[in-house]
């Protein structure tokens, strides 16, 4: 069996409003850049959620750490901070339909393949989440060929071979 390393990414910050956008643009970046484009609207919403609650909850400060993880079947996005209160999940009434707060953990299980809180270290907490990859992103075995033979192989169709082609100048004129 063929083992692929997984791929992390980590960043540190203070959940301020502007902080927070940047973390969506070098999340987005770095989705991209491991071909993981389809995952990217998903993972965004999760990890603003997240990054606002520490915002808005977090203490004794708002330095957390946010961190991502690519294995080969799931992305994990995790938001490190120092406050070591467990988030509660809104029980939402029909009074409260039209709040413009309080639905964060809600929409990130939503989006989410699974989500969850450990706690970290002596005062802390993680709250991560999980995105499924697509399945034609997976790493791939790849065979290496010869470049020379790629260039001179001879392509037969119908198990015949092709009609001598003769060659013409790219260069008009």
């Amino acid at each position: 069996m063929i083992s692929y390393p997984s791929r992390h990414c980590t960043v540190e910050l203070q959940a301020l409003p502007s902080r927070i956008g940047q973390v969506r643009r070098i999340l987005s970046a770095q989705l991209r850049y491991w071909h993981m484009d389809p995952l990217i609207d998903r993972a965004v919403l999760g990890v603003t959620e997240l990054l606002t609650n520490v915002h808005r909850h977090a203490q004794p400060d708002k330095t957390c750490t946010v961190e991502i993880e690519l294995l080969l079947d799931r992305l994990t996005v995790s938001v490190h901070d120092h406050d070591p209160r467990l988030p509660v999940v809104a029980d939402i009434k029909d009074a409260e339909l039209l709040a413009t707060c309080g639905r964060g953990l809600a929409m990130v299980a939503a989006v989410s393949e699974s989500w969850g809180v450990r706690p970290d270290g002596e005062s802390g907490k993680a709250v991560w989440f999980t995105l499924p990859t697509p399945s034609a992103a997976r790493p791939q075995r790849r065979t290496v060929l010869d470049k020379t033979a790629l260039r001179y192989a001879e392509v037969r169709v119908d198990g015949r071979r092709p009609e001598h082609t003769p060659a013409r100048s790219a260069v008009a004129g």
